[in-house]
């Protein structure tokens, strides 16, 4: 076997005090015309954060806490996406209203009984996605009235990965729009408003 030859990276010295360290939470501004692929959340870079189907409200709230996350994919007995489930989801009245409809204790409740499943959200294709730019995402958003969109990629033999999500609420931090609830219609209220200003 050949072996390869790496030559090594071309290194400088950087002079004192005009280098910044990078935040890893900062995002990068966008505006309608940027390219579509800047606000998704790419999970071949960001590995999803999971949770099994039949996990309590109580576990899943701490994983979410422990990962510093707000969203959760929920996975099958299979691993395969089911669903996913928000901080709101947790922490609104949705426990309360399933526990009420179904009889059973709160503390009884998984996150599946709560979850929003996956026929139940609206999906992108990435290569849609490639060729569209924040605007048309905002729009998607907006017609399907959801925070959040799935954005789905065709693999070998025609299965379908779950690549990317595409947030309101990110959307919104990347525009430089600050957001006071996770409600869709504020959001998308907020989005608009700083659009037309």
């Amino acid at each position: 076997m050949e072996r390869l030859h790496y030559p090594p990276i071309k290194q400088f010295r950087v002079q004192r005090g005009s280098c910044e360290v990078t935040d890893a939470w900062s995002v990068a501004k966008v505006g309608l015309s940027s390219p579509a692929i800047e606000v998704m959340t790419d999970l071949r870079r960001i590995p999803a954060a999971t949770i099994g189907h039949d996990v309590s409200l109580a576990e899943t709230n701490h994983s979410m806490i422990l990962r510093s996350v707000r969203l959760l994919f929920v996975t099958d007995a299979n691993k395969r996406v089911a669903g996913i489930v928000t901080a709101s989801d947790l922490l609104g009245e949705k426990p309360t209203r399933v526990a009420r409809e179904r009889m059973m204790r709160h503390e009884e409740l998984t996150v599946s009984d709560i979850m929003t499943a996956t026929d139940e959200m609206d999906a992108v294709s990435l290569e849609d996605v490639l060729r569209s730019e924040v605007g048309h995402v905002v729009a998607t958003l907006k017609a399907c009235g959801r925070q959040h969109a799935l954005v789905v990629e065709e693999g070998d033999g025609g299965v379908q990965a779950v690549r990317g999500i595409f947030s309101a609420s990110q959307i919104a931090r990347q525009m430089g729009i600050p957001l006071q609830t996770s409600e869709v219609a504020r959001t998308f209220a907020e989005i608009e408003a700083a659009i037309a200003g």
